[in-house]
């Protein structure tokens, strides 16, 4: 039974696969970049890179992704205060860098990729994260009401958060020429 999955454990997997969908054609792109950088899934500089802008963004953000690592291992097993700025500061600045991208402009996109980033134990965190990188001044102010907005108050204000890992991890799909698939 174990290889096996369960009703509920699918049921929550068409659950993310179908918020993935309701992100714009860039938010999933860059989730989909994001994971490949920060997991180590594919070349993303061969698979993502469209023009020197993009191969320079693509290294930018694997210098900055360097840092999860450190992220993984510094996650708290409580909400201690001494345990927060190591794992805070470094949390903060990653995510300052992506939402100045500019791709991840809502909370719920946000908190999608970095639960897979870094694990199903980071969610207690995003919400103070998230807050603080979109507040940053390096973001533009029409930006900044913008994603501090996105945040509902359930999410800014959880009692508890699940420890159920993500299940979907979205990655590239190669065009298929529809009229070369159609039988003759």
């Amino acid at each position: 039974m174990s290889a096996r999955m369960k009703p509920a454990e699918g049921a929550m997997t068409l659950a993310e696969m179908k918020e993935f969908a309701g992100f714009s054609a860039a938010t999933q792109r860059y989730v989909r970049r994001s994971l490949d950088i920060g997991l180590e899934r594919e070349d993303a500089m061969t698979r993502w890179s469209r023009d020197v802008v993009e191969a320079a963004s693509i290294r930018a953000q694997a210098r900055m992704y360097d840092r999860l690592n450190e992220i993984r291992a510094l996650l708290p097993d409580d909400s201690g205060l001494d345990a927060i700025e190591p794992f805070m500061a470094p949390l903060v600045t990653v995510s300052a860098f992506d939402l100045s991208q500019g791709r991840l402009t809502t909370f719920s996109a946000y908190r999608f990729l970095y639960e897979r980033l870094v694990g199903a134990e980071v969610r207690p965190w995003l919400p103070s994260a998230f807050c603080s990188a979109a507040a940053l001044p390096h973001l533009h102010p029409d930006l900044r009401r913008k994603l501090l907005q996105s945040i509902s108050e359930a999410a800014a204000t959880a009692s508890g958060w699940s420890n159920r890992q993500p299940a979907f991890y979205p990655q590239w799909v190669e065009k298929v020429d529809g009229a070369a698939s159609l039988p003759n």
